[in-house]
């Protein structure tokens, strides 16, 4: 039944589809939706013919940015082709903070002037589509639609095929071509029995009635209203209380059916908004969420490396390595093991009273657009390009906002821009040290740039602090440096002192202060001659000395210091 259902709703879903696309990029004023919603009502039910009509206009919107987005690739990939042509070949050109290369011979310059030319061509189109509202959409996917065309070439076994062989592969392929392209959508009514009409799922027992179509009505109906009870029973492992708490309080819930043909298996999704609609869930400030500890996450291609962070920008316990191995493996298995790492993260959040997660903010469409151009060539090009091409970085940001938003948590997205090269120049070293006994966790350069990932959602510095006294942390006020200014250190009364002259004195009255710790110790005038030529700089000239190190600790308040190198 369900699959006479979804075919008898899938015609009419296409047809009212290519009528929405014929009408272009109008405002919803004009869409014609009521009159293309009341000509579905005869072949199907009002519900079912508003689904229909909200989903077609769901899918031209999606195609709509989807075509933007090809411009803005197409404008990409162009603007570094005309860049390096402009250069001769074998030769660069510096301009600006950057350095453009020429192509390596003139071979390799005339098939990229060929291939600017296809680019061209294709924006040309692409604009030329945009301009008249039309979308290329196609129901089931476009990877359906291709082993439709070339049903031979994507037949599995040996070639030729055999009679049999062949016959089975096209009794499987159009059980996959009718399972993708069925309707069994059904949006939620507010105040409705169980949150939605169409599809009504008791939480008691689970046993699931649809309303059919207008037609399918009198023939298998077997329950009143025109609606048909199922033989299975719906349960949802997971947040199945959320679920049934909200069908109670009589809140919508929409629901989707679909089949997969490899499993034989038929599978329901509900799903629901938390926000309602017209307005916006509450977003804590970047102020608020720093008073708490973060988990700072450097999103790698084949794991995740991540650290808790105190709200001083100190790393807190031991480094967390998260597996995310995504190459080689389905589509679905992909989603799965995303979800998992996402999970790990939530979880590992909410165990150390974490208030918000900290990634960078990374986009490669520019990279994998114009990967050719200026990420490499040849064998060492082509694997950094699959690694870029690897990591999930629109997925995992989706992914991370929606589950951390269920979880009560805030996603921190910062500028990516040297986290990695930062964080192993300032904080690899040390947290080796820190993490030697520690932990049985390989601390790696990974883990060092979500460490800076962290801080710069903190707003602190990436760089480490220096040894030596300081009367103002680096990390929120700047280190002033006028001329004329005094530092406590240069105050030996309640009376605060004059600037310093900048006559230059004689080389015997030249003096410098001697070295201080943080005690009180007064400053100590010392004489001492320079070579001919040197002058001192203007202003104060107080000298600091090394500190204490058994008085300092690696990660502690900000009013202390990190050891380092001395100065």
């Amino acid at each position: 039944m369900l699959r006479t259902v979804g075919e008898h709703l899938g015609s009419p879903a296409g047809a009212d589809l290519a009528q929405r696309v014929r009408i272009g990029n109008v405002p919803a004023a004009n869409t014609r939706r009521a009159e293309r919603r009341k000509a579905l009502t005869v072949q199907s039910s009002s519900r079912w013919a508003g689904a229909i009509t909200r989903a077609s206009e769901d899918q031209y919107q999606l195609g709509r940015r989807a075509l933007n987005a090809r411009i803005g690739s197409l404008l990409r990939a162009i603007a570094a082709i005309e860049a390096r042509l402009a250069v001769p070949p074998g030769s660069s050109v510096r301009r600006g903070r950057r350095t453009v290369r020429g192509y390596a011979d003139h071979a390799e310059r005339r098939a990229k002037q060929q291939r600017l030319q296809i680019l061209k061509s294709e924006l040309q189109q692409a604009v030329r589509e945009r301009e008249h509202g039309r979308v290329r959409v196609t129901r089931g996917g476009r990877r359906l639609l291709n082993s439709r065309h070339h049903l031979y070439d994507t037949a599995p076994g040996p070639k030729p095929l055999t009679e049999t062989a062949w016959q089975a592969h096209l009794d499987g392929w159009g059980e996959q071509w009718s399972a993708r392209r069925m309707f069994l959508t059904a949006d939620g009514e507010a105040g409705a029995p169980f949150g939605n009409y169409t599809i009504s799922i008791s939480p008691t027992d689970g046993s699931i009635a649809l309303v059919l179509p207008e037609p399918l009505r009198q023939q298998h109906a077997n329950a009143p209203r025109g609606r048909y009870l199922l033989d299975s029973a719906a349960v949802f492992a997971h947040r199945g209380e959320q679920w049934a708490d909200r069908i109670a309080s009589g809140a919508s819930v929409r629901y989707d059916i679909t089949y997969d043909p490899g499993r034989r298996r038929w599978y329901l999704d509900a799903s629901w908004s938390t926000v309602k609609k017209g307005q916006q869930a509450p977003v804590p400030s970047l102020d608020v969420l720093r008073e708490h500890r973060v988990l700072a996450v450097d999103v790698n291609a084949d794991h995740l490396a991540a650290w808790i962070l105190d709200p001083c920008g100190n790393p807190i316990g031991h480094p967390h390595t998260l597996p995310l191995e995504l190459a080689g493996v389905p589509a679905t298995t992909r989603d799965a093991r995303l979800r998992e790492a996402v999970s790990q993260l939530t979880h590992l959040a909410q165990l150390h009273d974490c208030a918000a997660l900290v990634i960078e903010d990374l986009d490669f469409a520019d990279a994998r657009t114009t990967g050719r151009e200026k990420l490499g060539r040849g064998r060492r090009g082509k694997a950094f390009r699959r690694t870029v091409a690897g990591i999930p970085t629109a997925k995992f940001r989706d992914r991370l906002a929606g589950m951390a938003h269920h979880a009560g948590l805030s996603v921190i997205a910062v500028d990516p821009a040297y986290t990695s090269k930062r964080g192993a120049q300032h904080w690899l070293n040390p947290l080796k040290q820190q993490a030697s006994t520690g932990t049985t966790t390989t601390v790696t350069g990974h883990h060092a740039a979500a460490v800076v990932v962290g801080r710069r959602g903190l707003d602190c510095t990436a760089r480490r602090r220096k040894d030596g006294p300081r009367q103002t942390p680096t990390t929120h006020a700047p280190r002033r440096a006028e001329a004329g200014a005094v530092r406590p250190e240069d105050r030996t009364g309640p009376a605060v002192p004059t600037p310093p002259s900048h006559r230059t004195p004689d080389r015997t009255e030249r003096t410098a202060p001697g070295r201080t710790t943080r005690s009180t110790t007064p400053v100590v005038r010392q004489t001492r001659t320079r070579p001919p030529g040197k002058q001192p700089p203007h202003g104060p000239t107080t000298v600091r000395g090394p500190s204490n190190p058994n008085q300092l600790t690696l990660f502690g308040t900000p009013d202390m210091a990190n050891p380092g190198q001395s100065t």
